[in-house]
């Protein structure tokens, strides 16, 4: 088994993440969904939604929901998942290293997931600098 990974994003960011990363590794290596959230939509229904998706998802190792703004939408949404639901752990700020990263270690136990995919996102950030030739 291993752990299922949920999208909580604005829009159609997960989706698209989880289509490029798809596209990279060739197929989705892991049990996947992505939660669009629309400003407008009420939160109840969405919390629904959530839990549903995260049930299917959870085949007894958990969930580790990726969200994309701190402090937004949804990611009070993925928190107040969390808060419901046991072995569900949340990271902000998802960007495609870590997601890449969160696939590719999704046979690891939960919380060593969320360290690999927290690394990932982490790491994945740099400042490519213009290179300087000193001939």
């Amino acid at each position: 088994m291993s752990v299922g990974i949920l999208l909580i994003t604005h829009g159609a960011l997960g989706s698209e993440l989880l289509r490029i990363a798809s596209g990279i590794f060739g197929t989705c290596p892991a049990r996947t969904d992505a939660l669009g959230v629309e400003n407008d939509t009420p939160c109840d229904p969405l919390l629904q939604d959530a839990e549903q998706r995260a049930a299917r998802l959870d085949e007894g190792d958990g969930v580790l929901v990726l969200t994309d703004l701190y402090g937004s939408t949804p990611a009070n949404l993925a928190v107040a998942l969390r808060d419901r639901r046991d072995r569900v752990r949340v990271l902000a700020g998802v960007n495609l290293p870590m997601l890449v990263r969160a696939l590719s270690y999704a046979a690891l136990d939960l919380d060593q997931l969320v360290d690999k995919a927290l690394m990932g996102g982490r790491d994945g950030v740099l400042l490519c600098c213009a290179r300087t030739d000193e001939a």
